[in-house]
């Protein structure tokens, strides 16, 4: 034990947020490249990492699966997976030119924003896409219409938009943002362009709403909030962000357990776990046995909401899933 474990006095608990961890469209997604690999072998190409985490990545690695950051490093022929992020349509087209056989990932509820993004667009309306500029998402998403939609990256940034403020036009957002950022952002925006179209539903997924409820509900009663996920994961720094804004002591990021710093526990009671959409929940376990290590052996689940949701493979997996069992009976 360390010193500044045993220089604390309080009773020590931790305190699980669930739902936490794996959403539907990062199951989907991570399942999408391992079934893959089963089915035509190694090596199957990933564009981008399948999900911003580093551990899920190394696993399917360690598997045979090659991930490239453009579609041009896939040799031709070979089978490609775009990763749940999504991707714009001139990716399509440049791995049809390539004659690759591709498997789109892409999470549903994201490809539900691209369908949004060309209706605004043929009806004529500008597009404000509420989100980080150069994120996988963003990305994939303005190139839906990339003429007409501008990137803000949150309230601050509404003032600076050059668009006619007496006309109508649409936003949209990226499905990992905080709920309260963008919230403000759109207020921002309605003040200052009172013909504002909104989408037909809230585009922040219902997994990233339901993790940030959750972290939410324990933030109050704990001194610190530990989240796993990667740096690069949006929603799992948005997790830190909303922990704070709910009352924790303190919150960090961390990979795994490994990336805890003890010293973060002096004088802490209760300590807030949870996780980013795209972690695997063994990496949640093993934060868990690490903090009983450390004398914070009395583990509460806090349970907000629970979550049934699944989505289906990509149609084209599924195809060849389906011809391959049909040829195994026939055998």
């Amino acid at each position: 034990m360390t010193d500044a474990v045993a220089a604390n006095p309080a009773p020590r608990r931790v305190l699980v947020a669930a739902p936490r961890g794996y959403c539907a469209g990062v199951e989907r997604a991570v399942v999408t490249v391992e079934r893959a690999l089963d089915l035509y072998g190694a090596p199957v190409y990933v564009r981008k990492q399948i999900v911003h985490n580093r551990h899920v990545v190394a696993t399917l690695e360690a598997r045979g699966a090659v991930f490239v950051e453009e579609t041009e490093e896939v040799p031709r022929g070979a089978i490609v997976v775009f990763s749940a992020h999504g991707v714009a349509p001139d990716v399509h087209a440049e791995a049809a030119q390539r004659g690759l056989r591709t498997i789109d990932a892409t999470c549903p509820l994201v490809t539900k924003v691209h369908h949004e993004a060309r209706r605004f667009a043929a009806e004529g309306l500008p597009i404000v896409l509420i989100g980080h500029e150069g994120h996988e998402e963003v990305v994939g998403t303005t190139g839906q219409a990339p003429e007409r939609i501008t990137v803000v990256d949150g309230a601050a940034d509404v003032a600076e938009l050059d668009l006619p403020t007496d006309a109508p036009l649409a936003w949209l957002s990226q499905t990992t943002l905080s709920v309260d950022e963008t919230r403000a952002t759109v207020d921002a925006l309605r003040e200052r362009f009172p013909a504002l179209v909104d989408p037909p539903s809230d585009d922040i997924c219902y997994a990233t709403q339901n993790r940030q409820e959750a972290v939410t509900e324990i933030a109050a009663q704990s001194d610190l909030v530990i989240v796993v996920g990667s740096r690069n994961s949006s929603n799992s720094v948005r997790l830190v962000e909303v922990a704070l804004a709910g009352g924790a002591g303190a919150a960090h990021l961390v990979d795994d357990a490994a990336g805890v710093d003890e010293a973060w526990l002096a004088g802490v009671g209760t300590v807030g776990v949870t996780s980013g959409a795209s972690v695997p929940e063994h990496l949640v376990q093993d934060l868990i046995a690490w903090l009983a290590e450390r004398g914070y052996g009395d583990v509460a689940e806090v349970e907000t909401v629970s979550e049934s949701l699944q989505f289906a493979l990509p149609p084209e997996l599924r195809r060849d899933l389906k011809a391959a069992a049909a040829h195994t009976e026939v055998g």
